[in-house]
């Protein structure tokens, strides 16, 4: 349905991709991942015919739809909610605007009845008399409320206007489907509900994404661009990431014998594949891992971190104590009362409908803020390291990596301070680089590093994942689940809050709920989502 051959794009000396051709089948979802910078979004605009290549061409298939989620979310802000869902079928919508014109005419003519006539039954076999009640139904499925339908765009809020432009860009069922980043901002039902969408979606589906849950969930191939190239692979993320890991172990053991290497993956490609089958992935989906062959399965040549949190001293029994604590901002009650002990060990997901409840909540607890009323207090041996979403304070100053680093350190030797570093792949030069030319990745990438270098036994992460590429994330979650002392954290992020959380605590203005389950436990359980209503009335 689409086709990419021989497409370079080169920016000055900077080579993006060079000689690329592949093929995207209807019927599947393909995953575009690669490290930041790596030119992901760059690739699906020259797919949309918004970036021209330097060479090659993207051939797609005559007389199909292509819709593409929009990442201008000022550029509809004079039109009503449910036109520009309506606008996402540009034909569907243009019929719509030459009928009116046409029936609005003070002299309606006999040509303009032909005309009309002929508007009508194109109008008629897409739809159109559905249009607008489909629309409805997609924005009400993405949390859009009735009373939001009318209003113009400009009256929204962020998270709202990405909802009507992702229900924009499904409108109408395209035949082709280019998303870019079609979670952000979505809560854990809106993005479930999206997943089974694209699930029951017939077409072609293409689509950049950190979350790598969605990614599991709902693609059937890998896009993967690496070093100038772009490769493609069958299966979902999980599959790609551990079959490349398992295809670089055995490369790393060059004396393994060929027979051997063939029975490792062969086997890992059977019980993937049986994995596969017990998820929400379709029947067919499965068949394509068992047809892999063995030489599609190649070492990754990515580059992860490497996080790994150590404590200098282990904790006490006594981690922290949490008494009665309340917070508001102005009339805003963000939390109440909330009171409870952290176990040794403890993983806890602290999850909230309102962000600012959970950063406010924990920078009380890195004194960086007064509650209200309560108090709390870390056990004795307690050593905490806090993680914060918004960092810019941190790097106001020009100093480089190195010098900055060091000001968080006892030891002050520069070898020691650039292993630091050298673990988030700052290596060479770029432990020179100044503060004030980071990245939004880079910068929690330092932020990483001085958490690792204060060997804390308590971590405090406030949306640890934010700005990472796949690589970062996977690196962290792994450290993260390997790491022997205690985390409170919160992230949008499905698998890394389910893998790493064995805790979930939820606040809110009217309270909290404390559960000892996994998060995939949690957001099923009908117990705990009758208590949530109470949390926010």
């Amino acid at each position: 349905m689409v086709s990419v051959n021989n497409l370079s794009l080169q920016f000055g000396k900077r080579v993006l991709f060079d000689e690329v051709s592949l093929k995207f089948g209807n019927g599947n979802c393909y995953g575009v991942i690669g490290a930041n910078g790596a030119g992901k979004s760059t690739f699906l605009k020259i797919l949309t015919g918004d970036i021209d290549p330097t060479t090659g061409q993207v051939i797609i298939e005559p007389g199909k739809r292509m819709a593409v989620l929009k990442q201008n979310h000022f550029e509809f802000d004079e039109v009503p909610v449910l036109d520009t869902v309506v606008m996402g079928h540009s034909k569907l919508w243009q019929i719509m605007q030459e009928k009116d014109a046409i029936y609005a005419k003070p002299d309606f003519s006999e040509a303009d009845g032909v005309k009309a006539s002929e508007l009508e039954h194109e109008f008629s076999e897409m739809n159109g008399w559905n249009a607008q009640s489909d629309a409805a139904a997609l924005l009400s499925n993405l949390g859009i409320t009735e009373d939001l339908h009318y209003v113009l765009m400009h009256e929204l809020n962020g998270s709202q206007k990405v909802r009507v432009l992702l229900a924009q860009a499904i409108f109408g069922n395209p035949d082709i489907l280019i998303l870019d980043e079609p979670t952000n901002d979505l809560d854990i039902h809106t993005v479930t509900w999206l997943e089974d969408f694209l699930l029951d979606f017939k077409n072609l589906v293409i689509v950049v994404s950190h979350d790598r849950h969605f990614l599991d969930t709902v693609c059937t191939h890998i896009v993967d661009i690496d070093f100038k190239a772009i490769k493609l692979f069958t299966g979902n993320y999980s599959f790609w990431y551990q079959s490349s890991q398992l295809a670089l172990s055995q490369r790393a053991a060059a004396n393994k014998k060929a027979e051997e290497k063939r029975k490792e993956l062969t086997e890992f490609i059977l019980r993937f594949s049986a994995n596969v089958s017990k998820s929400r992935q379709a029947t067919s989906r499965r068949k394509l891992l068992e047809k892999i062959s063995l030489d599609d399965i190649q070492p990754s040549s990515r580059k992860y971190p490497a996080i790994i949190f150590q404590q200098k001293r282990e904790a006490g029994d006594q981690i922290l104590r949490v008494e009665n604590l309340s917070y508001a901002l102005g009339e805003n009650q963000l939390f109440t009362n909330l009171d409870f002990y952290v176990n040794k060990g403890d993983k806890i997901a602290v999850l909230s409908k309102d962000s600012l409840a959970i950063t406010s909540l924990f920078q009380i607890l890195a004194d960086e803020l007064k509650p209200d009323r309560g108090a709390f207090q870390f056990g004795q041996t307690i050593t905490p390291a806090y993680l914060p979403n918004e960092n810019s304070e941190y790097f106001k100053s020009n100093e480089n990596l190195v010098d900055w680093l060091r000001q968080f350190s006892e030891e002050k030797d520069e070898m020691y301070i650039r292993g630091f570093l050298g673990k988030m792949l700052f290596s060479g030069e770029e432990v020179f680089k100044k503060c004030s030319v980071l990245s939004g990745g880079e910068k929690v990438r330092c932020m990483i590093s001085r958490c690792m270098l204060a060997g804390a036994n308590l971590l405090i992460l406030d949306e640890p994942t934010n700005h990472l590429d796949l690589e970062s994330i996977q690196a962290f979650n792994n450290g993260l689940r390997d790491f022997p002392g205690t985390v409170l954290f919160t992230s949008h992020d499905h698998e890394f809050t389910e893998t790493v959380a064995n805790r979930i605590i939820e606040i809110g203005p009217n309270g909290f709920i404390d559960k000892l389950m996994t998060y995939d436990e949690y957001i099923t359980s009908e117990k705990v989502n009758e208590q949530k209503e109470l949390l926010y009335v």
